[in-house]
């Protein structure tokens, strides 16, 4: 990483904790041979960058435990609902990282409708045993300000965890974009280190 994108990780995460708009709530322990599921669409895919520099594979090497990167560029929360307990069952994850919404969101989809969607999952995920970590994404006409408010909701009704700021500032940030809406690599860098210092904070690490 050059040393400009270095100064720009650092002050992004520092920008981060300053703003701790994120719900900050505890999340269970994870033993080191906990298996982490991170589900969602080019965001999680890491469209832009190599594979080796997806946040889940970034995450993967901070905290030590296996994370599956099961993001599917393009897909909407219907996809992600219909697939999801599919792919629970195969990888039994001790943690879910849900983050989708955005492609629904560039197809003017309504809003309830995704949070509809997203309650499901999080449900579902529940009901097998999985705690959720939700990540909030903007909305089109608001790259960079805050995450599209469903989110936030979301969040407080059904009280799980939120990491609501990071891709909205790594998308506000040229220097840590590959194009108009994938991050590069420092950019999903950055995105690994934030919900790396989520987990620790929650408890989960």
């Amino acid at each position: 990483m050059r040393v400009d994108g270095i100064l720009r990780l650092v002050a992004l995460v520092l920008l981060l904790a300053i703003v701790g708009c994120s719900r900050e709530l505890p999340l269970p322990p994870l033993a080191e041979d906990a298996v982490i599921l991170a589900l969602g669409d080019s965001l999680t895919y890491g469209t832009g960058a190599a594979p080796q520099q997806s946040y889940p594979a970034q995450l993967e090497r901070l905290s030590g435990r296996r994370v599956i990167n099961a993001g599917v560029p393009g897909e909407m929360t219907a996809a992600g609902l219909e697939r999801l307990p599919e792919v629970l069952d195969r990888y039994r994850p001790q943690l879910l990282i849900l983050c989708l919404g955005g492609n629904d969101l560039l197809r003017k989809q309504a809003p309830a409708g995704i949070a509809h969607n997203l309650e499901r999952m999080v449900l579902l995920s529940r009901e097998r045993g999985v705690p959720v970590l939700l990540l909030g994404v903007p909305r089109p006409a608001l790259f960079g300000l805050e995450s599209e408010p469903l989110y936030h909701a979301l969040a407080e009704r059904l009280q799980v965890a939120l990491e609501a700021d990071v891709i909205p500032e790594v998308l506000a940030d040229n220097g840590l974009k590959a194009d108009p809406i994938h991050p590069n690599a420092d950019g999903y860098r950055a995105i690994a280190v934030a919900i790396h210092a989520r987990l620790k904070r929650s408890g989960a690490l």
